[in-house]
């Protein structure tokens, strides 16, 4: 009799676990006056648990193996797709031959589905296959996700026109859902259509037989963001409440990205706080968007914190967060900033020039009144044909010479920044003008005056005393130009210096 007890027991465990893996609750029998004794019941429960152990690594390795399986057919089948892309008749006939067995095999429309992700970086050839798909109703009808794949594509070609067609395709045959519908959303928004997207969210609600999801509301959070529009931003993030929807990584990574467009420091450190304690816990996307958050409010501490964080990744695909968190130095004096512009400088490839970042460069250089850097950084921006058309910068480097006492390299630097389109400004003559006379060499200075002619700069109240000085201290030698000079000044109505 225990062997046979035994057995049942076994049977009816298999049977409890086969209807609780595939999610089907057995309805509760009337109780049995007849009570089981404990020690049956508790190894009832124990087989029950060992067969669910052994099932489900069973279950997970064959739906792992299954997807493998379906990623090589799939790879292979692309592959051989590209080779005679060329080839109409061939291309036509593996579609027909190989393509068709193919989707057959899969009746939910993943071979589709994963033929056409592998071929996202040619969406011309993608559509071109979603095509014949289309044309071959009678192989199997069209699912929703298939629809929805192709709506993506043709958002990503910029063709509207065909994404809208495909949506009311998919509306016609009766198998529109909310993944046509966020695709639809997704090909407005990625074409900065963003009230033609919120038009489509409009229609979703008021489509009885679908509900948006996440992905709905994170396209939404991400175009109010995108515009700055934030009242409107945190209302979607609200309702998502309202459906009983839990905001997820995207959905706080597009709220931080949202308050970081609007400069919005405060909000964007909150979202992220929220998240550090929260059960949706950051990323590296969250890490990146902060880093460049605190880069662009000058956080210099908390910027520092999280690149020690997130370093390694930012070196191999992130040089434009590098650029921001050197411009964040550039911005505003911090200790040791040079040396940490110029570590983070060695990790931007010699072939990422940016203009901007190289008139940064000139002005720190010169605030911290290092000469040598400023004029290497200054001599690259003439090899790269960038020019300064701000005042205030030039000002700054025509300090650095003068406190270097370096003329030689101002008179060459005013001379090539004239010639190559520089804003030159009359200071910098009157700099070069003073140095010279310094310098007691007249000549030199004499020949600014020339240069200040051939770009339209007359003679000011301060040129006149910069050379009444010089010519005064040297009265014997340039006295005729001295009297010239006095002469000048009383026809505008200077006064004589004492």
């Amino acid at each position: 009799m225990k062997r046979v007890f035994r057995i049942y027991d076994i049977g009816a465990a298999k049977s409890e676990l086969l209807y609780s893996h595939r999610g089907i609750v057995t309805p509760k029998c009337p109780t049995n006056p007849t009570r089981i004794p404990t020690a049956t019941r508790s190894l009832s429960s124990k087989a029950m648990s060992d067969l669910y152990g052994q099932f489900a690594d069973k279950w997970t390795y064959a739906e792992v193996r299954a997807k493998e399986e379906l990623i090589e057919k799939v790879s292979l089948f692309r592959d051989e797709l590209m080779k005679n892309v060329k080839d109409e008749y061939t291309f036509e006939k593996l579609l027909e031959v190989e393509g068709s067995n193919l989707f057959k095999m899969y009746s939910d429309g993943a071979a589709l589905i994963e033929l056409l992700r592998l071929l996202e970086s040619s969406p011309h050839l993608a559509i071109k296959v979603f095509d014949w798909r289309r044309k071959k109703e009678k192989m199997r009808p069209m699912s929703t996700e298939e629809y929805a794949k192709g709506i993506k594509i043709a958002g990503r070609m910029k063709n509207v026109e065909l994404a809208v067609e495909f949506f009311m395709e998919a509306t016609n045959k009766r198998v529109k859902t909310t993944s046509t519908y966020n695709a639809l959303m997704g090909a407005y928004m990625c074409n900065g259509l963003s009230e033609k997207c919120q038009s489509v969210y409009c229609d979703l609600k008021q489509d009885t037989n679908c509900c948006p999801t996440s992905v709905t509301f994170n396209m939404l959070i991400s175009i109010f963001g995108h515009r700055v529009l934030v009242d409107q931003m945190e209302a979607v993030f609200q309702e998502m409440k309202y459906y009983n929807i839990a905001p997820n990584i995207t959905t706080y990574n597009n709220m931080i990205a949202g308050y970081l467009t609007a400069w919005m420091w405060d909000s964007m450190e909150n979202i992220y706080r929220m998240m550090e304690t929260g059960p949706v816990r950051p990323n590296i996307n969250t890490h990146l968007l902060m880093l460049r958050g605190y880069a662009h409010s000058c956080n210099f501490e908390k910027m520092e914190e999280i690149y020690n964080m997130v370093g390694p990744h930012i070196h191999e695909n992130h040089t434009t967060l590098i650029r921001a968190m050197i411009c964040a130095y550039c911005k505003i004096p911090y200790r040791n900033r040079v040396k940490r512009i110029e570590e983070l400088m060695r990790l931007i490839p010699e072939n990422e020039y940016r203009p901007w970042l190289n008139v940064l460069l000139i002005r720190v250089y010169a605030e911290e009144d290092m000469l040598d850097q400023m004029d290497k950084s200054i001599n690259e921006a003439f090899a790269h044909k960038t020019s300064v058309n701000t005042v205030r910068i030039m000002r700054t480097i025509l300090s650095t010479y003068i406190r270097n006492n370096a003329v030689d390299k101002l008179a060459r630097f005013v001379t090539h920044a004239g010639d190559s389109g520089w804003r030159i400004c009359r200071s910098l003559y009157h700099g070069l003008l003073w140095m010279f006379a310094s310098q007691k060499r007249i000549e030199e200075m004499e020949q600014v005056l020339v240069e200040m002619e051939r770009f339209n700069y007359g003679w000011s109240k301060r040129t006149f005393y910069i050379l009444y000085k010089a010519y005064s201290e040297h009265e014997e030698e340039y006295r005729h130009k001295l009297y010239r000079v006095l002469g000048l000044m009383c026809k505008h109505g200077y006064e004589i210096p004492l």
